[in-house]
């Protein structure tokens, strides 16, 4: 027997009798147990000691109780899943951005904005940016780390949506949908895999003498020059790309197979909704001003649920003084199309802009989330970062502007922090850009955990949602408490429905929102689908460690969700609507016609009085 089969064995004699076995217990066992003592690093690491353990047990010669608990154990990186959900993050290619703001760094080899030292940007190279690859092995990298895949959120980001050729969004999204369904089908991917690779590889050489190979070694070497000229003011990104990738042999060619049609991407959709990997959240990113009727119906076609978009600011001096060629009151437009359209709605805001302080700063976010015209229902909250390929390092050295010192920083942070509604989720407080990009300026990653460290000093509750979630707290139904909260936008009424503990740590929740009548929004939510009064439920999540579908676990599919959507039910059958919609992931519409919804047209409706009766089941 070898050592790791006796290590492997021994941990399964150790869980059965200690049901208190820990990371301590299981470091012990990887020290007893080495794989060999001559290399540098000689024990066995989790990834190791897991692909074994699945390779040669299963529910069907060990119980699936003692199975489950011994996968918990192995996993890596659990935070991963911790949410209700498998993350995937992908990025498009590089393209001409429509914007000109002044604090955007324009690396050559990344979509506008991003940086090719940052986590997602790497995995997005060294995949060639194919949408295909980039799904397929984070999806083996994350199973391989012990992670329930059964429902995966898909965020896509690289600059601005609606600016890429329809053809290539269609071909893109396509693409996740089949990856997402041939990895269901559980077979060895890994031929089909380093075949892709090598074809984009030759057609990529044949095309252009310098390209974008999946090397990022090799990019960064033939791409400086061309970085420094961008950095010099030479060349602009959008001129750079427009001569490498828009005016070439490269990009007619591309065009040849970067395409797909709404039959192909509908078809990838219906195998979907009963794979055994459901695409359950689709989040595409945009700029406010490119949002109306017509992009946010082709983003619903494609199955989208979530829109990330960049506000940055609620101030009209700081917006104009920073380029974004948009004001408050188009952002606030935007807003109301999004949320009249059932969308999440994550937003990017920005403290430290040109023309910014730290009481316009507070002011700014405060504004943010508490006026009408904007709550969203989540933030991305960064500080703004000195890129030396950013138009604002030119400010930078004629000294008109200067980043915070972490003073001031975190006195702006935390203010947000605390000020930020139990409605609304921070889900990240600092970007991934590493310290060596970053010229001047706050380069610590874990600012969020200092900002929660000073109000934790204080004694301050924090009551947005990333703060309160259970995480992998196991809990019980009965203990949950329904709590209701009830917000007015510009357009609407909002019921966030939450299910919390007695201490407050929140299991799941709902979003309903009842659209105002009598306003010139009414024709929009006529448009939706429905002349009959339709109220509209924009999210449901249940949190803690992913399950799979159909099978209990510690908080997922405990009935919360269909409570949920009961006490949904009530409350828009008690302001006089007829019938409740729902913006459903294409993973998620099996669920929902199991409770009386039916298709109709971008969403999924049913009649209040329908419903009351299988609810009530």
């Amino acid at each position: 027997m070898s050592t790791l089969a006796t290590l492997v064995t021994e941990l399964i004699k150790q869980v059965q009798i200690n049901p208190h076995f820990s990371q301590l217990n299981l470091l012990r066992l990887q020290r007893k147990y080495l794989k060999n003592q001559t290399q540098a690093q000689p024990f066995y690491q989790k990834v190791e000691i897991l692909a074994y353990f699945k390779k040669n047990y299963s529910t069907q010669n060990l119980d699936t109780k003692l199975y489950q608990t011994i996968i918990k154990i192995l996993q890596v990186k659990p935070i991963r899943t911790q949410s209700g959900v498998a993350t995937v993050t992908l990025l498009t290619k590089p393209w001409p951005c429509p914007g000109q703001c002044i604090f955007c760094p324009a690396d050559v080899r990344m979509p506008k904005s991003y940086l090719a030292n940052e986590p997602g940007a790497q995995r997005a190279e060294l995949n060639f940016f194919d949408p295909y690859l980039q799904v397929m092995n984070r999806l083996q990298a994350l199973k391989a780390m012990g992670h329930n895949l059964s429902k995966v959120e898909i965020i896509i980001l690289g600059g601005t949506w609606e600016s890429y050729p329809l053809d290539y969004r269609l071909w893109f999204v396509t693409q996740v949908f089949q990856a997402l369904n041939d990895f269901s089908l559980n077979l060895d991917q890994s031929q089909t895999i380093s075949q892709r690779y090598h074809q984009l590889n030759e057609q990529l050489k044949k095309q252009q003498e310098i390209y974008l190979s999946n090397q990022p070694t090799e990019n960064e070497k033939n791409w400086q020059s061309w970085q420094n000229k961008v950095d010099q003011g030479k060349i602009t990104y959008n001129d750079l790309v427009n001569q490498c990738y828009l005016k070439n042999t490269r990009e007619v060619k591309l065009k040849q197979w970067q395409k797909a049609t709404w039959e192909q991407l509908t078809q990838q959709q219906d195998i979907n909704q009963s794979a055994k990997t459901r695409n359950v959240g689709l989040v595409m990113e945009t700029r406010p001003d490119l949002i109306n009727e017509q992009s946010l119906t082709t983003l619903r076609r494609m199955g989208a649920t979530k829109v990330q978009i960049g506000v940055q600011s609620v101030n009209d001096q700081i917006l104009q003084m920073n380029k974004r060629g948009i004001d408050s009151e188009g952002i606030a437009l935007a807003f109301a199309w999004l949320r009249i359209f059932g969308f999440k709605i994550h937003a990017h805001f920005m403290a430290n802009l040109y023309g910014a302080d730290v009481s316009k700063d507070i002011e700014d976010y405060h504004r943010f989330v508490t006026h009408e015209d904007y709550l969203p229902d989540e933030i991305k909250l960064y500080p703004c970062s000195l890129l030396q390929s950013a138009p604002l390092f030119d400010y930078y050295q004629k000294k008109l502007w200067r980043p915070y010192t972490q003073e001031q920083l975190l006195q702006v942070l935390t203010h947000n922090l605390q000020s930020t509604p139990e409605f609304i989720r921070i889900t990240r407080m600092i970007r991934d850009f590493s310290a060596h990009d970053i010229i001047d300026g706050n380069k610590k990653t874990n600012f969020r955990q200092l900002v929660e460290n000073e109000l934790s000093k204080n004694k301050i509750i924090v009551k947005e949602i990333r703060q309160r979630e259970i995480k992998n707290q196991a809990i019980q139904a009965a203990d949950l408490i329904l709590k209701e909260i009830h917000y007015q936008t510009s357009v609407s009424d909002e019921y966030f429905l939450q299910m919390v503990t007695p201490e407050n740590k929140i299991a799941g929740f709902l979003r309903l929102s009842l659209p105002k009548k009598n306003t010139r929004w009414q024709a929009i939510n006529d448009y939706l689908g429905s002349k009959a009064k339709a109220a509209m439920i924009r999210e449901v999540h249940v949190y803690g460690v992913v399950s799979s579908l159909g099978e209990k676990g510690q908080s997922q599919h405990l009935g919360l969700g269909k409570k949920l959507i009961a006490q949904a039910k009530k409350i828009a059958q008690a302001h006089g609507w007829q019938q409740l919609r729902v913006i459903s992931a294409i993973g998620l519409q099996l669920y929902y016609e199991k409770l009386g919804f039916s298709s109709n047209g971008l969403y999924q409706i049913c009649d209040l009085k329908k419903i009351v009766k299988i609810l009530a089941e």
